[in-house]
């Protein structure tokens, strides 16, 4: 039985559809991140979720019962929103107790579950302040333990790190994983971050316009994307692209995408290849090596044209002729970023050829040398 189950889910508002048959399941006890862009439809699939509105056609499954017509107190949901939204004349402990006194929920069973939450959010100390005496990054916890206090099975967490920074966020992934497994609970949890998605998440879908264009283990679809636009989505930063075009030569299909030129293994399923189909190569940032010492890379010369540091990674932009391509390092590789002229190199493996035309992956790089 799954936790959660969407079937053919559409919602239209005033004749525009933002949902368009929307199938989705998710299993019990998985953290599974729904990732899209801004206005792809993650907000109204929380409010069909959450019992706020109903779909315009399709089924919603909870725990393996429809609940389309259930209220949200019958869903049986926790919920933690993008907004901290504390009350501000209540303390921590107060805020973090309200959804167990809505239950009347006992006073002596009230006190050990926030003790616990707040422990393990590490807010124990702050449970007397007011919400005005909180940091940021403090009031996002107290939100938090607030919307998971709840004694359920099953969690929906609209955004609930945006507007933080990167440091923050970070601290707060492992508290999140380590959460849903101590409650052993289903987390459903919204972002446009795929930092978020791929930091948190053992299964992912990712919603664009409106569709579910993609789904699995994080793992699996991060390294096999079905399409161009899954790639970019799941990534940061976003893929290089190459424009390229495919060569048949005695029955092998190589790929020629200027900078690099490689054989292609052909995608499962997938039709013959022809000569002179137009492709687009992309390659992900963190898989282009700086002046690489591995034998059997893709290698060009390239010039360095900006250096980003983020601490312990650095991000260098480089051009290669007319192509630009963006790389990420760590940081004890900066020394070589900091040349003028660099060699880069790919793994041909790590290059994954898409159709041109339909964004469909076609194949990708192969070891055989041509």
């Amino acid at each position: 039985m799954t936790a959660v189950e969407l079937r053919g889910v559409e919602k239209t508002y005033r004749g525009r559809a933002i949902l368009r048959g929307v199938d989705l399941a998710v299993e019990p006890k998985s953290f599974l991140v729904v990732l899209g862009p801004p206005s792809c439809g993650k907000s109204v699939l929380v409010r069909l979720l959450t019992g706020l509105e109903k779909p315009t056609a399709g089924k919603i499954l909870l725990r393996g019962q429809d609940a389309v017509e259930r209220t949200s107190a019958e869903r049986d949901i926790g919920y933690v929103p993008q907004s901290f939204a504390l009350y501000p004349h209540y303390n921590v402990h107060d805020n973090i107790a309200y959804p167990l006194t809505l239950m009347r929920i006992p006073r002596g069973e009230i006190e050990p579950k926030v003790r616990t939450i707040a422990e393990q959010l590490k807010i124990a100390h702050l449970l007397a302040k007011m919400p005005n005496q909180l940091s940021g990054g403090e009031k996002q916890r107290v939100a938090l333990a607030r919307g998971v206090v709840k004694p359920t099975d099953l969690f929906i967490l609209d955004d609930p790190l945006t507007g933080l920074d990167f440091k923050l966020r970070e601290q707060l992934f492992d508290d999140l994983k380590d959460m849903q497994q101590a409650l052993s609970a289903t987390f459903v949890y919204m972002t446009s971050d795929a930092l978020e998605a791929l930091g948190l998440a053992d299964q992912v879908a990712i919603l664009d316009g409106g569709r579910i264009v993609s789904s699995g283990p994080v793992e699996e679809v991060y390294r096999r994307p079905p399409d161009l636009r899954t790639m970019e989505l799941l990534g940061a930063p976003p893929a290089n692209r190459l424009p390229g075009v495919l060569r048949v030569q005695n029955g092998q299909v190589i790929c020629d995408a200027g900078l690099f030129r490689f054989p292609v293994e052909p995608a499962e399923a997938q039709s013959p290849l022809v000569d002179g189909w137009p492709v687009t190569v992309a390659i992900r940032p963190q898989d282009v090596a700086l002046e690489p010492d591995l034998p059997g890379l893709l290698c060009c010369s390239a010039d360095v044209v900006l250096e980003e540091d983020l601490g312990a990674e650095v991000v260098v932009f480089l051009r290669a002729g007319p192509t630009p391509l963006v790389t990420v390092q760590p940081q004890r590789s900066r020394r070589a970023a900091m040349a003028e002229s660099v060699t880069i190199g790919v793994s041909p493996k790590a290059a994954v050829v898409f159709s041109a035309e339909t964004g469909s992956r076609l194949g990708q790089g192969s070891g055989v040398h041509v």
